[in-house]
């Protein structure tokens, strides 16, 4: 039942080139940088990594990006990494952009053993018609384009069929977790963390708090040990290394903000 590993190189260290990741974040929350940095000292490419984002300020899934490493990314939100709109306009990166609900439903589906659903969520668009570009060829074109999926109505309402999402790893950040696996998050990186952890078939998360099994409450558990396989607890620094992806802050007389 202790599913603590000693160092986060241990722990992805059987992540193979070519292998699909499920990873935790919501922008710069939760997101686990550690692992991400141990899988990319290990050299694996060839990813396919589903996540909200792929990473910003040269952080997170940003490292992997930058290196290389990553073939495919299904997310919801490029936002301002132009790394990635570099390597996607290039034709260097084949990327499956969803409707950012529908995202989430997906990796908590693949993880409850859900193979599928119908959602209103991207009827009438090319999300259901297909057509999306997943790959671009480099000189404007598209290589790659989405599929149509299909659509069925209920009770006079269209809904498409999404199928659920399970990767062969996941890579998760708590704020808090025993050596069961047992893990509780905090706001926003709540977001994606557990649906991530969930879809993953061997997950691991790396937690800023260790505890003893017994100290969680039950209650105030966010996702049980059932999802976790492996444990790797944070030192203090690495656990208060939290970036900030754009601060602003008031100015004295409350009338207007100061952006960096």
């Amino acid at each position: 039942m202790d599913k603590v590993v000693a160092t986060a190189e241990e722990a992805v260290a059987d992540v193979p080139d070519g292998a699909s990741l499920a990873v935790g974040g919501f922008g710069l929350s939760g997101v686990p940088n550690v692992l991400i940095q141990a899988l990319h000292e290990h050299g694996r490419g060839g990813l396919s990594v589903v996540s909200n984002n792929c990473g910003a300020m040269e952080s997170g899934l940003a490292v992997l990006l930058a290196a290389g490493r990553i073939a495919r990314v299904t997310g919801s939100y490029i936002g301002a990494n132009k790394e990635f709109a570099r390597q996607y306009l290039a034709g260097e990166l084949e990327v499956e952009l969803i409707p950012q609900g529908t995202l989430a439903e997906r990796l908590r589906a693949g993880g409850a053993g859900i193979p599928a659903f119908y959602t209103p969520a991207g009827v009438g668009t090319q999300v259901a018609d297909g057509g999306l570009p997943w790959r671009y060829d480099g000189h404007g074109g598209v290589a790659l384009a989405s599929p149509a999926k299909e659509v069925r109505a209920f009770d006079g309402v269209e809904y498409v069929l999404e199928r659920g999402i399970r990767t062969d790893f996941a890579l998760v950040r708590a704020a808090r977790g025993d050596r069961h696996g047992n893990l509780v998050f905090q706001r926003s990186a709540r977001n994606f963390n557990p649906p991530a952890a969930m879809a993953g078939k061997i997950t691991i998360a790396e937690v800023e708090e260790l505890v003893e099994p017994g100290e969680l409450d039950p209650d105030a558990v966010h996702l049980p040990g059932i999802f976790v396989q492996r444990v790797v607890a944070l030192t203090p620094e690495q656990a208060a290394d939290k970036r900030i992806e754009k601060r602003t802050v008031s100015a004295p007389d409350g009338r207007k903000t100061v952006s960096e």
